[in-house]
């Protein structure tokens, strides 16, 4: 295999990885937890939260209230990891790609 081969097939990993990073970021991952619906970006962005208007809240509540939209958050972020292994690991780690 000459170099000018191998540089080409470098290339098109390179564009390659950029296309399904692209793809990833523009991505909308969502994330739930009981009454609350969370979606974030691929560049782990929160983009939107949805309270469920039939969820009575009282005053006190608002502690839990809170607690719901972290792992709600968390579970939409994890989806963006898992997308991020499926479509990226096969390219290997490649430091600062995400």
């Amino acid at each position: 295999m000459d170099i000018q081969n191998m540089l080409r097939q470098a290339q098109k990993i390179q564009q390659d990885m950029l296309k399904i990073k692209k793809e990833i970021e523009e991505k909308i991952f969502p994330g739930k937890y009981s009454n609350i619906e969370v979606e974030v970006n691929g560049k782990k962005e929160l983009v939107r939260v949805k309270i469920d208007r039939n969820f009575n809240l009282e005053k006190d509540d608002f502690e839990m209230l809170e607690d719901m939209i972290v792992v709600a958050v968390n579970d939409a972020m994890k989806k963006v990891d898992k997308e991020i292994e499926e479509k990226m690991g096969k390219f290997g780690n490649i430091p600062g790609l995400f």
